[in-house]
């Protein structure tokens, strides 16, 4: 009964591409306020990379995909998502092997996980995976299983006129709170993380990046996972598994790749040029350890 209840408070959305129905109690400007405050305070305390090449790199490519992905939107009735986007990209100075995405499109990409894309197409592959999550809503059906499990057997239907009263960001903030999460440090099921790969590898194509170089990335990310350094891959698919779904996929991103680069001329030569760039040389990173909150 108490699912039926909080079920029916809640609204039905449709994630992009893959058609899966979410069932959300909570808005997308309630997670975008939430969001826009807790990378606030982050990158307060975060050191921004002082590497200009690197950090100009993960602007160009981020703003790119975002550019694509809107587009998407706008072209497939769903424009009014748009707004719920205030896309960031910034890149700071941390050794592991991670980025993260918060609701609205907030992004930050660590340093140490340059030497492992190695070029824009690979990046592109990072952020198109991070982008979406918050296309997708993962963090929003987080927050709402969140709230399930933590008010769920103990109010009841009253839940239905809290949410009613427009409390939803409250009770949820407070749900989270109690479970001592944040935005940052989301974990995402595996069914979220294997939504985002499919969708990741689709965004990039979308942008111009050929979404082929996904196979050898996620090879290097193995690698990286067998000495434990690779804090991205957490809660992720098995390597095998992730490897063997991506190549399921590939047919489809290529098909919005193809069609990417026939849609204005020279876009083809301009993609080879740009997705097949190396970074600076990793010695020229400059790497610090950021303190742990």
């Amino acid at each position: 009964m108490v699912a039926m209840v909080l079920a029916s408070c809640g609204t039905t959305k449709t994630v992009p591409i893959t058609g899966r129905q979410q069932n959300l109690l909570v808005t997308d400007g309630e997670m975008l306020s939430l969001s826009t405050q807790q990378y606030s305070e982050y990158m307060k305390s975060a050191k921004p990379s002082t590497n200009a090449a690197n950090t100009a790199m993960v602007k160009r490519v981020g703003q790119r995909l975002a550019t694509a992905v809107e587009t998407y939107l706008r072209n497939n009735g769903m424009a009014e998502d748009v707004q719920n986007y205030k896309w960031q990209f910034n890149l700071v100075q941390d050794q592991n092997v991670n980025a993260w995405c918060m609701p609205g499109g907030l992004i930050c990409v660590y340093e140490g996980l340059l030497p492992v894309t190695q070029d824009e197409a690979s990046l592109a592959i990072v952020l198109g995976h991070e982008i979406a999550h918050a296309v997708a809503r993962h963090s929003a059906e987080q927050y709402s299983t969140a709230y399930r499990q933590q008010y769920g057997l103990q109010i009841g239907s009253a839940v239905a006129g809290a949410l009613g009263a427009g409390s939803n960001a409250v009770s949820i903030g407070q749900a989270i709170a109690a479970k001592g999460m944040s935005l940052a440090s989301l974990k995402y099921s595996r069914n979220h993380e294997s939504e985002a790969d499919h969708l990741g590898i689709i965004f990039a194509a979308m942008a111009g990046y050929d979404p082929q170089v996904a196979i050898n990335f996620w090879q290097r990310m193995a690698a990286q996972s067998s000495n434990k350094s690779a804090e991205f891959l957490s809660s992720h698919p098995s390597d095998e598994t992730r490897i063997k779904q991506i190549k399921g996929w590939m047919p489809e991103a290529l098909k919005y790749y193809r069609k990417t680069a026939s849609a204005s001329s020279g876009s083809k030569a301009s993609n080879k040029n740009n997705s097949s760039k190396p970074i600076t040389s990793t010695k020229t990173i400059h790497i610090s350890t950021k303190k742990k909150k």
